[in-house]
C-alpha cells in the first residue's frame, strides 16, 4: 500500500536524512520480484514524519507506448478503498448517525434474501461487516464462464440483490474472520442511506477534499489525467507452448457495484498525503488540526485494535484484522496496513502509527498463475518492506 503525489503541489520530500537504511536492498528486492513475476511497471516509496524519503519506479506505465513509470503515474488500489470506507462510517458513527452494534438488516433489509443456515442474518452488525467476520462470500461476481459480454463485476445494486437468493451465509456471523468484498458493498449502501449521497460523491466531500486530494477519482480517468494513468497487464501461460503472455488491459476498466470496495485511483503522492493523514505525522501538506477535523484521532486507533484474528501469510507471529485495517505483529511491534488487487493493478500499504512510519508499493501487472517461488519471492518483499518501518 503506497501513495505518491500530486501536480501541483508534491508532498514534501525529506531534506535530512535520505533514504532510511534498508532501502537499498528494499530496491533490489523489488526489481528482483518484478522480473520474476512479469511485472510491467512498479512504484514504491517510504515516509517518515508525513515525508517521503525516498523513492523508486521501474519499468513502465504504458509499454507500447514507451511511457515510463513516474512520480506522475496514476495506479489502482483495490481494497485500499475500503478504508475509505470504513473511514466514513467511523464519522457517521462520531456524528451521531450510527452504531457500530446497529444491526445491518436495519439499513440494508435486502440481506434478509440471503440463504441463512443458521437463523442469524438479523444478528449481523456494521462492525462484523468492518471486521470482516459477517458470515459473506468473498467474491461480488460468484459467477461466469470467462465470456467477453459478462461483467467484470455486478454492475447495479439491484443485480447484487437479485443474487442474493442464491447466496447463503458461510459461518455464524461474528465466530471467525472471512475477507468479504460484498460486505463492503453494504456499507456503502448504509453510508447512501444515511446521507442522501451517492458512495463516491460522499468520499469526495468528506475524505478526498479535506485532504486535497485533487488527483484521486472513481471510475473512468478524467481527460485533463488521461496521459498519466497506467495501463494494467496480465500475465497468461499460453497452454499450447507453455510461454508466458503478457497481455495489456488498458488504462481503465469498469469496476461496476464494486467501487466503494475498491475503486480508488491515484498517484502515489495522493496516498502519502493519506497516509500522513493515517500515522498524524506533523510534516504532511496539511496541518494536523484539518486531521482532528476527518476523523478524531481516537477513532482512527480504535480501528487498528484487534476484532478477530486471521490466518498469518507470511510466517508472522500474528496478524489480525481491526475495523477494515490489517494489523502484524513482529518483535513487540504492531504494523497496521491493507492489500489491493483488482485487474492487473496490485498494491499495498504498511505503517506503524507510533514511528510515524510508512511504506506504500503498486504494481500494474497481475500473474494468472502461480509460479515457482513466487510466494518465497513475495515473502522477501513483504519483509523488506517492514524493515524499512523500523
Amino acid at each position: 500500500m503506497l501513495l505518491a503525489g500530486l501536480a501541483t503541489t508534491p508532498i514534501a520530500e525529506a531534506q535530512n536524512g535520505g533514504a532510511p537504511p534498508g532501502w537499498a536492498n528494499f530496491t533490489r528486492v523489488l526489481e528482483t520480484y518484478a522480473d520474476s513475476d512479469r511485472v510491467v511497471g512498479t512504484s514504491a516509496l517510504v515516509m517518515r514524519d508525513g515525508k517521503v524519503l525516498a523513492r523508486h519506479h521501474y519499468g513502465f506505465a504504458d509499454k507500447a507506448a514507451g511511457k515510463r513509470v513516474d512520480d506522475r503515474s496514476i495506479f489502482h488500489w483495490g481494497s485500499i478503498t475500503k478504508t475509505l470506507t470504513a473511514i466514513s462510517i467511523m464519522q457517521l458513527r462520531d456524528r451521531g448517525k450510527l452504531s457500530l452494534d446497529d444491526k445491518v438488516t436495519r439499513w440494508v433489509p435486502e440481506l434478509r434474501d440471503i440463504h441463512d443456515p443458521y437463523g442469524m442474518i438479523d444478528s449481523i452488525t456494521i462492525r462484523m461487516l468492518l471486521s470482516h467476520s459477517a458470515g459473506f462470500q468473498n467474491g461480488t461476481w460468484p459467477y461466469g464462464n470467462g465470456e467477453d459480454w459478462e461483467p467484470f463485476e455486478p454492475t447495479t445494486w439491484n443485480q447484487l440483490v437479485a443474487m442474493m437468493p442464491y447466496q447463503q451465509l458461510h459461518f455464524r456471523p461474528g465466530s471467525k474472520y472471512s475477507y468479504s468484498n460484498p460486505g463492503f458493498i453494504y456499507l456503502a449502501r448504509i453510508i447512501e442511506k444515511i446521507t442522501g449521497d451517492p458512495w463516491a460523491s460522499y468520499v469526495q466531500k468528506n475524505l478526498l477534499s479535506p485532504l486535497g486530494l485533487d488527483r484521486s477519482y472513481f471510475g473512468t480517468t478524467p481527460y485533463y489525467l488521461a496521459a498519466d494513468r497506467a495501463h494494467n497487464y496480465y500475465v497468461r501461460r499460453d497452454s499450447v507452448t507453455h510461454r508466458d503472455s503478457v497481455s495489456d488491459n488498458g488504462a481503465d476498466f469498469d469496476p461496476g457495484i464494486t467501487i466503494p470496495n475498491g475503486g480508488w485511483n491515484a498517484p502515489l503522492d495522493d496516498l502519502a498525503t493519506y497516509l500522513a493523514f493515517l500515522t498524524n505525522a506533523p510534516g504532511g501538506r496539511l496541518p494536523r488540526e484539518r486531521y482532528d477535523v476527518i476523523l478524531r484521532r481516537a477513532s482512527l486507533e480504535e480501528m487498528w485494535h484487534p476484532v478477530v484474528e486471521t490466518t498469518s501469510g507470511y510466517g508472522s507471529e500474528s496478524d489480525f484484522m481491526g475495523l477494515s485495517f490489517f494489523g502484524t505483529r513482529r518483535n513487540g511491534v504492531t504494523y497496521m496496513g491493507h492489500t489491493g488487487s483488482q485487474a492487473g493493478f496490485r498494491a499495498f500499504m504498511y505503517f506503524d502509527p507510533t514511528k510515524k512510519t510508512a511504506v506504500l508499493v503498486a504494481f500494474n501487472t497481475t500473474m494468472q498463475r502461480s509460479t515457482p517461488g513466487a510466494r518465497a519471492a513475495q515473502q522477501a518483499l513483504n519483509e523488506a518492506a517492514l524493515g524499512l518501518l523500523k
